[in-house]
């Protein structure tokens, strides 16, 4: 794959970070720096909300029954009951 130099301007904190990180993985910063740009790219934040309601009802699913416990009261509750004389 051709590549492209693209310059980029980073703070001394950042690039520190940044060849520690490479160091410590025995890596490249540039190639550290392809892997960030990718993966930021690629990703995609509907999907992560997506994959957390799911996992929310995977992990605790809804009461089934909720709905109909509460239609039912509610039917009750607004009937005009006749009261005995």
């Amino acid at each position: 794959m051709a590549r492209t130099q693209a310059l980029v301007q980073l703070s001394e904190d950042l690039i520190g970070r940044l060849d520690a990180r490479a160091a410590a993985a025995h890596r490249s910063r540039s190639d550290l720096i392809r892997e960030a740009i990718e993966r930021y790219l690629t990703a995609d934040p509907a999907a992560a909300v997506d994959a957390a309601i799911v996992e929310s009802y995977t992990s605790t699913p809804p009461d089934d029954d909720f709905g109909a416990s509460w239609a039912a009261r509610q039917s009750i509750e607004a009937e005009p009951w006749d009261e005995p004389s």
